[in-house]
């Protein structure tokens, strides 16, 4: 039996399913919500429903929007010619944030994960080859994650695009800026050499 009221409680355990918010986070998160005066509550509650419910997909890459094309995809100024795929939308934000692809996007909406389940058919790789057809793409650049299940479904693509006629590459992956080499892994010291490039 708990001290905690019963509505804080509740809110605090829906609060604790968030990504990143653990059980003493969410009770604070929502300590605080029930001390906000009810409007703010309201514009809270009001700005998530909103929000959720005025998301939807893009009709050409899968990324967020609330139109029926993303802003990328709307773009003129952007190249078709290079598909960047990635796990999910956080990931083309993340890509947006560097200012320099010029290029579309291709949100798979996961990765391959046989240990959960997750197979070729549970995400939109479907989709994907469906835009490789009519020829208008020149390189298809997988940026998944340097993960376990990242590496298999960069694979994977790759093997299902090259008889396409498709160039295929692969971000690099290596030691971050700003870091140093001591504190590199051995995997990511592999990854890299790899990765590499001339000078």
């Amino acid at each position: 039996m708990t001290n905690i009221p019963e509505p804080i409680d509740r809110m605090a355990a829906e609060l604790a399913r968030l990504p990143g918010i653990g059980r003493k986070s969410a009770q604070r998160l929502a300590y605080h919500i029930a001390a906000l005066p009810e409007n703010e509550v309201r514009a809270l509650a009001d700005a998530l429903w909103q929000g959720r419910t005025a998301i939807r997909f893009c009709e050409e890459c899968g990324n967020y929007t609330q139109e029926s094309l993303c802003r990328v995809c709307a773009d003129p100024n952007r190249s078709g010619r290079v598909l960047c795929v990635v796990r999910d939308p956080r990931d083309v934000a993340a890509m947006e944030r560097t200012h320099d692809f010029r290029g579309k996007y291709h949100v798979l909406h996961g990765v391959l994960s046989p240990m959960d389940g997750i197979g070729p058919d549970d995400i939109r790789i479907r989709e994907l080859l469906a835009r490789l057809t009519d020829g208008q793409v020149d390189e298809v650049i997988i940026a998944t994650n340097p993960d376990i299940e990242g590496e298999a479904t960069a694979t994977y693509l790759a093997r299902l695009i090259k008889p396409l006629n498709v160039r295929v590459t692969r971000i690099a992956h290596g030691v971050p800026v700003g870091s140093a080499l001591e504190y590199a892994d051995e995997v990511t010291l592999v990854k890299a050499m790899q990765g590499r490039r001339e000078l």
